[in-house]
């Protein structure tokens, strides 16, 4: 939102906190870990509704078989055995082993239904932060508020449209089948039950084809209601950032602080360098050698424009050598940091370089 009648425009976003950006990453899960995904909770019964009628009319008649075979073994033979503890135990076995042959596909498509289809919308996720005890939560204002929200009256009216429809389902399944209704008062018990059966099926297949359309669009809206609710302001995003990367005003003074405490150690060292190869005025790098312990020169200071004068004057106050070597300071100022040893391809002009040193330390040592 834009403040247009000024001359500098101006965002208000700002200002007043305006909710217009997307969800970062971070927001998201953390929001995640909370138990707040984008999941419609009708969606899962509607599939499961859909697969358990599906089985129903895929294996109906085979379900009836067992079921009439267990019947008709229970009317005709449990009737003439002899009620004792061994024949009790036969016929329980059997009974529920029939019962457990119907049960088991439709328990097993129930679970299978379930559990792929809030995977498929959650994911992996495994929180108790939805169901911690909060005082909010049994605050009788708060309650009486959500139950007069907006959203209930929405809800409310989903369910009314909801059974409405399947109602009306019912009524056209039944008036397209008014004929044969009428006349099974003079059919047999089995053609009773096989229509009857086939009618169930039938309504339910389609009651759960209506609530699954109605939950598709549903979670459509639940992901619209997540992203929305998760949406954040320019500053909530600003102050995000500085809780993940940290403040950059206190990032910066703890990098200067860090470059003091570096120049002040590479200060202390400095005294220790056995000569000083300068540009002569743009560059300044302090090499030092000890035989017994390195294995090769080692850059112990190294220092541009300001810095560079600085190097020198505190190498002439501890009477280090200072010797003018352009093409040399340039390579080991671009190409060795402080605290490593010289690179192969300069061996050799800092071995020189050194013995000139040594050379001139020997002379003077003679003088005295």
């Amino acid at each position: 939102m834009r403040q247009t009648n000024m001359l500098f425009p101006i965002d208000l976003q700002y200002f007043n906190g305006e909710k217009t950006e997307k969800a970062t990453p971070r927001k998201k899960q953390d929001a995640r870990k909370k138990g707040q995904v984008a999941k419609s909770s009708e969606l899962s019964p509607a599939i499961t509704l859909v697969m358990t009628f599906f089985l129903l009319l895929m294996s109906g008649s085979w379900m009836l078989e067992v079921f009439q075979s267990i019947l008709r073994q229970s009317l005709m033979t449990y009737t003439l055995w002899e009620v004792n503890e061994e024949n009790l135990k036969v016929m329980i076995q059997q009974v529920a082993f029939a019962g457990g042959k119907i049960a088991a596909p439709v328990l097993g498509v129930i679970f299978i239904s379930a559990v792929m289809t809030n995977y498929l919308q959650v994911g992996n996720l495994f929180t108790v932060e939805p169901i911690k005890p909060k005082l909010e939560k049994i605050n009788p204002i708060k309650g009486f508020k959500r139950i007069f929200s907006l959203r209930s009256l929405v809800e409310l009216a989903k369910s009314l449209l909801k059974i409405s429809t399947g109602l009306y389902i019912a009524y056209v399944i039944l008036l397209a089948a008014k004929d044969e209704l009428i006349k099974l008062p003079m059919k047999t018990v089995e053609i009773v039950l096989s229509f009857t059966a086939g009618q169930a099926v039938k309504l339910g297949l389609m009651i759960g084809v209506l609530l699954l359309v109605w939950a598709c669009f549903d979670y459509l809206y639940q992901r619209y209601e997540y992203e929305k609710n998760l949406r954040m302001s320019k500053q909530d995003i600003k102050d995000e950032y500085k809780k993940t990367e940290g403040d950059p005003l206190i990032k910066s003074k703890i990098r200067e602080r860090q470059r003091q405490m570096a120049m002040r150690r590479m200060m202390q060292e400095l005294p220790k360098a056995d000569v000083v190869i300068t540009n002569p005025t743009h560059f300044a790098v302090a090499i030092k050698y000890e035989a017994a312990q390195m294995s090769a020169p080692t850059v112990i200071a190294k220092g541009q424009d300001y810095l560079a004068l600085k190097i020198k004057q505190i190498a002439k106050e501890n009477r280090i050598v200072v010797m003018e070597n352009k093409p040399l300071a340039r390579a080991l100022y671009s190409q060795v940091e402080i605290g490593q040893q010289i690179p192969e391809e300069l061996f050799k002009a800092v071995a020189e370089v050194l013995a000139y040193v040594y050379k001139l330390q020997g002379k003077a040592a003679r003088r005295r």
